[in-house]
């Protein structure tokens, strides 16, 4: 049982240091659009029609309602790192949590069992 619980204490160490390397978060996404005006004659009302863009956005949620920011492409980029390390960090604290409940469940076996006799500790 302890060479179990080592194992899962470096794989949680291991996450841990993962955590530390991470860099900036966010949420969100980032979307690419691609518009029309609406005016008569112009390159978005053809057949094909040719839309206005790459316009770059970053929409999040914030008290239940979304917000959106326009950005440009470098910021974009910026961004999508962003959310990216967010998604991680997400996929580590999970990971950390399933290890955490792993020990637990050996750690409360552990001080749930009865104490060997004192001649057999030695």
């Amino acid at each position: 049982m302890a060479t179990r619980l080592e194992r899962y204490e470096r794989r949680y160490r291991a996450l841990a240091a993962e955590l530390a390397g991470l860099g900036f978060i966010s949420q969100g996404s980032v979307v690419v659009r691609y518009t029309s005006c609406g005016k008569a004659g112009c390159r978005c009302q053809a057949d094909p029609p040719l839309r206005h863009g790459p316009y770059y956005q970053w929409s999040r949620a914030v008290a239940g309602k979304t917000v959106s920011r326009r950005l440009s492409e470098g910021e974009a980029e910026l961004y999508r790192g962003w959310i990216a390390n967010r998604r991680r960090l997400e996929e580590i604290v999970a990971r950390m949590e399933q290890i955490s409940a792993a020990a637990g469940e050996l750690l409360l076996r552990e001080a749930s069992s009865p104490e060997p006799p004192a001649t057999a500790k030695r």
